[in-house]
């Protein structure tokens, strides 16, 4: 009886190592490289970059068949009719049913004017800080910025002023304006700084960021300004993040830059990408202190992005010539 037992445990365990070497095989481990390691490549690499038209078309059509960006990255009328189930990307089990007070709050359609040609997605981090790459930006055909950031003449030399679209974290709204729930002059007077560019709210995303949405959208409405709101499709945010979890990026939500590229790369001829930088000292050999954002050092909350994971595939993008990361100074134009 013993003997038996002890050849059925052994069984038991040996079809357990069969069932970890096949999971291992077919879902092998990264290993995620360390800093130095990276530092190591990126200084190497430095500003070199060649343009891969091949791989560009490669990985927008990849988009296209996965999230649909020209059509999905938005909420519209067109693609969300009054009676549609809008299923929150950032919850389970929960949903805002399109009804007849949202859907006059939805643009018609797409209303980029697409292809668009040259794009840049403007991150915030540190290495942005005296980089001197506000006029590279700037001469970009559409430029998309990151949840509402400081755009004064403190910092117009290395990030520029130009922006075609801006995100706005519905968490800003609550915690900057109050959630709008008192004066809403302040929010509004801080917009004029983006122009009359889109701004991009993730509305639909989780229950508690769909009031203050709502109430941006209105107080934007209300002042006649010439911004325009955009409110993100979770159906888009949800299959991103499908998209970048299939090829290795492991975080309980993706970066809002991260986000950004992935519209980039689904709707622009050529992207580069600026202050995508997670570590806290900078490329090239000096290795300068960097600071989380070029305007701040606050840090987000811990676990819940994988900034370093999304930076290795940008890089892995950028060495293949589809994506183009600048993550070091600009070069000085002659003539100031």
């Amino acid at each position: 009886m013993s003997g038996r037992c002890y050849r059925s445990k052994l069984s038991v365990w040996a079809a357990l190592c069969v069932l970890v070497l096949c999971w291992f095989y077919i879902f092998p481990v990264y290993r995620l490289p360390s800093y130095e390691e990276i530092v190591d490549e990126v200084s190497r690499q430095g500003h070199v970059w060649q343009k891969n038209n091949t791989g560009i078309h490669v990985y927008r059509k990849l988009l296209k068949e996965c999230c649909d960006p020209p059509r999905m990255f938005a909420v519209t009328k067109e693609n969300s009719p009054i009676g549609k189930v809008l299923w929150y990307d950032g919850e389970l089990y929960h949903s805002h049913t399109v009804s007849n007070e949202t859907y006059p709050l939805f643009v018609q359609d797409n209303p980029l004017r697409l292809p668009l040609k040259k794009c840049v997605v403007v991150g915030n981090g540190g290495v942005l800080r005296h980089s001197g790459c506000g006029r590279e930006i700037d001469e970009a055909d559409f430029v998309m910025r990151c949840n509402l950031p400081p755009l004064s003449k403190k910092y117009m030399e290395d990030v520029g002023t130009r922006t075609h679209l801006v995100t706005a974290n519905p968490s800003i709204i609550e915690k900057r304006f109050q959630s709008l729930l008192w004066s809403r002059r302040a929010f509004v007077e801080s917009m004029r700084v983006y122009g009359s560019s889109y701004i991009y709210m993730p509305a639909f995303s989780m229950r508690p960021g769909t009031e203050p949405s709502l109430r941006a959208y209105y107080a934007l409405a209300d002042a006649s300004s010439n911004l325009t709101m955009l409110f993100a499709n979770p159906e888009f945010l949800r299959s991103v993040g499908k998209f970048w979890k299939g090829r290795g990026v492991h975080a309980r939500r993706l970066s809002t830059g991260l986000f950004l590229v992935s519209l980039a790369l689904g709707v622009c001829e050529e992207v580069t990408a600026y202050g995508f930088w997670p570590f806290a000292t900078g490329p090239g050999p000096d290795q300068r202190p960097v600071r989380h954002h070029y305007y701040d050092n606050i840090l987000p909350y811990k676990w819940f992005h994988a900034m370093p994971e999304e930076f290795m595939q940008l890089w892995r993008l950028h060495t293949s010539g589809t994506l183009r990361m600048h993550v070091g100074q600009c070069q000085p134009r002659d003539g100031g």
